[in-house]
């Protein structure tokens, strides 16, 4: 193969990634999409089972999660910058739990694109996030999610005929706690 036909190749594969990456990147969950039907398995910890506001064993949507709204952070072990924002978002966690007027109607969950549950267990470990974290280690959930990248945060409205909408989704910029729980709470119609 002559430098010119492989030169011409490589910008052809650089092309055709870059439309491919694009169309992934308009996909994603926007705001006023319904979420995707995503099931995950209820928790065997009696205390994250309690923070969701669920009972029973088997598996569960983002929608029966006993609250008004739900963040929902899509994020893996090997992102940097998933694991430089943890305690932030800890630190969010907290802020909704100390506040009586927040603390039942926002939870937070994880889901780790990619991750079995043992690389969920170690990320929770490592970085102490008080929160329920979900393997999708067959990247079913990421796919549903338009592949986005990581860390994306989507903000779920569960109305109380138990319909939903999305309300704000992006990715990473997580600017701290309280500014992104200002942004989720004005987002929201909680403020």
């Amino acid at each position: 193969m002559s430098k010119t036909r492989l030169c011409l190749f490589v910008i052809v594969i650089f092309i055709a990634g870059s439309i491919s990456y694009t169309l992934a990147a308009t996909v994603s969950p926007l705001k006023g999409d319904v979420l995707p039907k995503i099931n995950l398995l209820i928790p065997k910890n009696p205390d994250e089972k309690n923070y969701l506001g669920l009972s029973g064993t088997g598996t569960f949507r983002i929608p029966q999660i006993k609250a008004k709204i739900v963040i929902v952070e899509v994020f893996s072990m090997y992102c940097p910058h998933c694991q430089k924002d943890a305690p932030r978002i800890n630190e969010m966690y907290q802020m909704i739990e100390d506040s009586p007027d927040l603390k039942n109607r926002i939870k937070i969950i994880g889901i780790g694109a990619g991750n079995s549950p043992f690389e969920v267990e170690v990320f929770k470990k490592t970085y102490s996030v008080p929160f329920p974290l979900f393997a999708d280690k067959d990247f079913s959930i990421h796919k549903l999610l338009g592949e986005v990248r990581t860390p994306f945060f989507v903000v779920i409205k569960i109305n109380e005929d138990g319909t939903h909408h999305i309300v704000h989704s992006q990715l990473g910029d997580f600017q701290g706690a309280h500014p992104f729980l200002e942004l989720v709470m004005k987002a929201s119609g909680l403020k």
